[in-house]
């Protein structure tokens, strides 16, 4: 696999503070990359630097473009995907309608219906409710949507905030079950943040610790996994 997301020496923050020192990881084509750690450790400003949300200073290199510095709409124009931590669905629009507008920004309207379908084929449920207003719907639909709002435009990255957050664990085991479908079969990378770490390095191929804005270790995902030391030290299970 070839390096696909190539980040050296992010620096970010709010109001002048910063929140991350000189962030550094790379993702392959194809594969899936989390950053773990503890709330406030930096992973939600990693996700909002990377898509333009904020200023950053360093390098992030996608696919031969620098994302630092460049506008939200053209790094979306790029193929990257950001689903953010609380779903950002609009709630007074129905479900085809919120799909409908994940395309808005591809280059050409061709196949939308085409691409609306296959998020149904991936999530039965919206098929279901494809009527309904967003703001009715379970906070587990509610991501789903989010997600195949995202799948809209054909991404080659998508750059997934909690996605597990306030879902109960039967959703939660559902959803990151089509995830795992959608980058085995759809070769979709994935930059995940999830304080789920258990579940994070079971989707993951590669995984990243966060702490205070700074790597303080990576590995294969499976090796984190097994790192009685690592899991002790820095994802409390």
């Amino acid at each position: 696999m070839s390096t696909l997301l190539e980040v050296t020496g992010l620096v970010a923050g709010y109001g002048g503070i910063p929140a991350l020192h000189g962030v550094h990881f790379s993702l392959e084509e194809g594969g899936v990359t989390t950053l773990l750690g503890a709330n406030g450790a930096g992973k939600t400003t990693t996700l909002r630097a990377l898509c333009g949300m904020i200023r950053g200073r360093g390098d992030a290199n996608f696919a031969g473009k620098r994302l630092i510095g460049m506008q939200t709409e053209d790094i979306v124009r790029l193929g990257i995907a950001h689903v953010p931590e609380g779903r950002g669905t609009f709630t007074r629009m129905s479900v085809e309608e919120n799909l409908q507008l994940g395309a808005m920004s591809r280059p050409t309207s061709r196949d939308i219906k085409q691409d609306i379908d296959r998020v149904y084929d991936h999530f039965p449920r919206l098929r279901q409710r494809r009527m309904q207003q967003a703001g009715t719907l379970s906070g587990g639909e509610q991501q789903m949507l989010a997600i195949g709002r995202a799948l809209m435009l054909r991404p080659r990255l998508m750059l997934l905030d909690e996605p597990s957050f306030g879902l109960a664990p039967l959703v939660v085991r559902e959803m990151f079950d089509i995830l795992a479908g959608l980058n085995r079969e759809e070769k979709v990378s994935m930059l995940l943040v999830e304080q789920n770490a258990s579940l994070a390095l079971s989707l993951a191929d590669t995984a990243y610790l966060l702490e205070t804005g700074r790597i303080v270790t990576s590995g294969p995902a499976a090796q984190i996994r097994e790192d009685e030391g690592v899991r002790r030290s820095y994802l409390g299970y």
